[in-house]
């Protein structure tokens, strides 16, 4: 019995003696300084990725030659302006605040985006116009891409009309189509032509962004007799609140010359501010329309 209680005394001085020394080296090991810098996770998250609205013009293509526009009725008195907001589909928020405008803006919303079908959906029930911001090729492709069902001028004629569709059906209700991007292709006439016949059989229109002056989009909806239309002015392509009213003011001014007049701006929240706080002089100015009203066959 003593034997055994020797045992244990024993055993419990040695582990004792293994604590205290544990607790004496860990006193002179060195604590690392805390550590001012984020978390590795988070240094290595991906960003939102923020889609490219658009490539502008280097140089403004020059304003195109339209027939003058018929003497305005007693009723019109004033020029009319379509104002076109693009690129939606991105961000369901800044749609419902162009929405919440409620004014005569024509909606073109982007196929195959995130938000696609909500905002075209919200578009409708607000009772507003809406139309498909078809992608196409730019100059710069491929190290700037114009996005999900880009039209490309290396597709065949089969391959891009099956494209055209598929687009077209998945913003559905729309009463028209505008270029997004598209300085390369726009300016391809056979298929620009395969486009406009499309468009002819589902009875849409066409407003061309004029992003190169080589676009064949005017002779195209010529020859096929597709409702067509072309931007006369960018609205925002510069972020700053004075260049925007400038731009507001350049549209009107365009708009009294020639009767009528086609902006474009986009979902940008410097954007919605400006055009908010120039409503009034817009709709003082000049009569507000969906894009529809903008349209005519050429001939």
């Amino acid at each position: 019995m003593k034997i055994g209680i020797g045992l244990t005394a024993l055993i419990l001085l040695v582990v004792t003696a293994g604590v205290l020394t544990h607790r004496y080296m860990l006193r002179r090991q060195p604590v690392p300084e805390p550590s001012t810098a984020a978390p590795d996770i988070l240094s290595r998250q991906p960003s939102e990725p923020t889609p490219l609205y658009e490539v502008f013009p280097e140089e403004p293509a020059p304003e195109p030659e339209l027939s003058p526009p018929s003497p305005p009725t007693v009723v019109d008195r004033q020029p009319r302006v379509a104002i076109i907001i693009d690129d939606l589909g991105y961000d369901r928020r800044i749609a419902r605040r162009f929405l919440e405008l409620d004014t005569e803006f024509t909606f073109s919303v982007l196929p195959h985006t995130p938000y696609t079908r909500a905002i075209s959906r919200e578009v409708q029930e607000k009772g507003r116009e809406l139309i498909l911001h078809l992608p196409m090729e730019p100059n710069e492709y491929p190290r700037i891409n114009p996005g999900p069902g880009a039209l490309l001028t290396s597709m065949a004629p089969d391959e891009l009309i099956e494209q055209l569709r598929d687009n077209l059906a998945s913003v559905p209700g729309i009463k028209g189509v505008n270029s997004h991007m598209g300085s390369r292709l726009t300016a391809k006439t056979d298929q620009m032509n395969q486009i406009f016949s499309i468009l002819k059989q589902q009875n849409l229109y066409f407003v061309d962004s004029r992003s190169t002056s080589r676009t064949r989009s005017r002779s195209s909806a010529k020859l096929l007799q597709v409702p067509f239309a072309e931007r006369d002015v960018f609205i925002d392509h510069v972020q700053d609140p004075d260049f925007i009213r400038n731009q507001c003011r350049l549209l009107i001014r365009i708009a009294r010359k020639k009767g009528v007049a086609v902006g474009i701006a986009h979902p940008y929240k410097t954007t919605y501010r400006v055009l908010l706080e120039m409503l009034p002089e817009l709709q003082k100015e000049v009569r507000l329309v969906p894009a529809s009203q903008i349209v005519g066959v050429i001939g």
